[in-house]
């Protein structure tokens, strides 16, 4: 744990640099603080918890100043929120920089975020939701030597909860945007990226040695090394982009220690203009797990990111089975399309009404006669199993249809109405329950009683089939402009558990300040953020959280 007081490490940091590289210095910064005083429920299964108060709190200190900027944060989970696993536990400051800027180019030194590309080798981010801090401790330079070229360089060790992995993670980045050498291109409204990536993983053995049997350990690689390239096309308002990666021999608990190659590509397409929009993705990826620390498991180390591909869903019963990235191997396909009928037309009405289509796919690749190779066995230590590269599987990981359509009827009446049909295979996200197939219904309606006064209910039902079975979910929330909003909810399992979900909260704004205070039950299950996901088990209590800005 990081014992080390937060503003010493900015007084450090300041007296290290010289009084006239400051200049004026401006003062930025959030304080976040989310509070359970949890209660026992044997109906919807809660854990028991000793502490009488569970805490995820953050404070952000940001100095800002010409050529010199500096900050850290503090966070204190001594005790921790329901599903926040163990190692999260503590407190103390595990992230502050020092960065220099000068004209063109830029140092940072400390712990620093960065994604090449699409993420498919190196992602490094901070999701609080999912308790994901993944940053690099080290140094960062970025270098642009002239107007449409951009060079990153980096080396450090990636955080895992209050320690940092052993493995040294080095790489650069370079992009080229080609519009800005050739005049005809900027003439015709056409721009081209170019860009490559490499990433390199220096990991000695140490005590994470992997035995073959009782005599034989394997020979595991010190140094992985992983590529990109990429081709970004753009013209008005169409983009295309096309993106490979490839991964070197990377032994790991998640392919179960084999020597094979991993890779994955991606293609995608989106056309917009006024009123509809369009997008096409596919993408195939296949042993791209990559982890600064080869034995993990769950959702920590992992030095890269694959984009789910799925549409991230904001209401509850279409959320309540999210898909999870599968590194081990899949093919994955989107499209999302718009569009906006006008005023006055015969599907327009007097408002004009909006509607959204999203069509999402997910299945294993063809494996051959290996089945699940992330969990056979026979696969330690050999080359892999072989793949075709457009060959799949008959099975479906993950499938939704979803139609949204969204009218006003008056001037004080909307209605947002969706429908989705849904298909996900529990079994390879989750280890059980086999394929659960549901059909959703939702309602959303708003009505503005006068400019201060807005009442919005939502009413959603899911036709379930396994797991569970059907569930209902009622909400109505009230805002009062600009400071309060009063909102209750009930999520009501209507197959086989028959148990209620209730809700009621409290908001409070004021300038950038936010408080919220509720009491009420949630739902065991699996909370998620582009593909990566954690499990929140069931809870029962009074809640209260801080949000604050300056």
């Amino acid at each position: 744990m990081y014992r080390i007081s937060f503003i010493s490490l900015i007084l450090v940091a300041i007296a290290l640099m010289p009084a006239s590289s400051w200049g004026q210095v401006t003062v930025s910064g959030s304080i976040q603080s989310d509070i359970l005083i949890p209660q026992d429920d044997e109906k919807i299964g809660t854990e028991h918890y000793d502490d009488k108060v569970l805490t995820n709190t953050y404070l952000d200190l940001k100095l800002g100043s010409k050529y010199v900027d500096a900050g850290g944060r503090f966070e204190f989970l001594e005790y921790p929120l329901p599903g926040y696993e163990k190692d999260l536990k503590g407190w103390g400051v595990p992230h502050f920089y020092v960065k220099g800027h000068y004209k063109n180019i830029e140092l940072t030194v400390g712990d620093y975020y960065e994604q090449f590309g699409s993420g498919f080798i190196l992602r490094t981010y901070e999701e609080r939701s999912l308790g994901i801090d993944n940053a690099l401790r080290g140094a960062r330079l970025s270098y642009t030597p002239v107007e449409g070229v951009s060079v990153k360089a980096l080396t450090g060790k990636q955080r895992r909860y209050w320690h940092h992995n052993d493995a040294l993670i080095s790489g650069a980045d370079l992009e080229v945007s080609l519009d800005q050498f050739i005049k005809s291109m900027q003439d015709h409204d056409v721009r081209i990226m170019l860009g490559g990536s490499w990433v390199n993983k220096h990991e000695k053995i140490g005590d994470d040695a992997i035995f073959l049997d009782a005599t034989h350990k394997l020979n595991l690689p010190t140094y992985v090394n992983a590529w990109d390239a990429r081709i970004n096309f753009t013209h008005k308002g169409f983009n295309l982009l096309a993106e490979y990666a490839q991964k070197s021999q990377d032994p790991s608990f998640d392919n179960l220690y084999h020597y094979g190659k991993g890779n994955v590509a991606m293609l995608s397409a989106s056309y917009s203009r006024k009123g509809m929009s369009l997008l096409v993705q596919a993408k195939r990826s296949e042993n791209m797990a990559f982890r600064s620390r080869r034995t993990m498991s769950g959702t920590s180390s992992f030095i890269n990111h694959l984009p789910p591909f799925t549409h991230d869903q904001t209401y509850a019963l279409p959320a309540q089975y999210p898909y999870a990235t599968q590194f081990g191997g899949e093919w994955a396909f989107q499209v999302e399309a718009g569009y906006t009928f006008k005023k006055g037309s015969t599907l327009g009405g007097k408002y004009g009404t909006k509607v959204k289509a999203n069509f999402s796919h997910v299945r294993g690749l063809d494996n051959g006669d290996v089945k699940n190779p992330v969990k056979d066995d026979v696969l330690m230590g050999s080359d892999g199993y072989k793949t075709s590269f457009f060959g799949m599987s008959d099975e479906i990981y993950y499938q939704d249809i979803d139609v949204q359509i969204e009218k006003r009827f008056t001037r004080d009446f909307s209605l947002i109405f969706m429908y989705m049909n849904q298909r996900y295979n529990m079994t390879v996200v989750e280890g059980h329950g086999g394929m659960i197939k549901s059909n959703i219904l939702v309602a959303d309606g708003k009505y503005k009683f006068s400019p201060k006064l807005t009442l919005r209910c939502e009413l959603q039902y899911q036709f379930c089939k396994g797991d569970d079975g059907d569930w209902a979910f009622g909400l109505a929330e009230l805002s009062w402009a600009p400071h309060w909003m009063f909102t209750v909810s009930d999520m009501w399992n209507c197959g086989e558990t028959k148990v209620h979900y209730y809700q009621a909260l409290v908001t409070y704004s004021l300038k950038s300040h936010r408080i919220q205070a509720g009491y009420g039950r949630t739902n065991a299950g699996y909370n998620c953020s582009g593909g990566v996901c954690r499990w929140v088990p069931a809870t029962r209590g009074f809640t209260l959280s801080y949000n604050y800005s300056f």
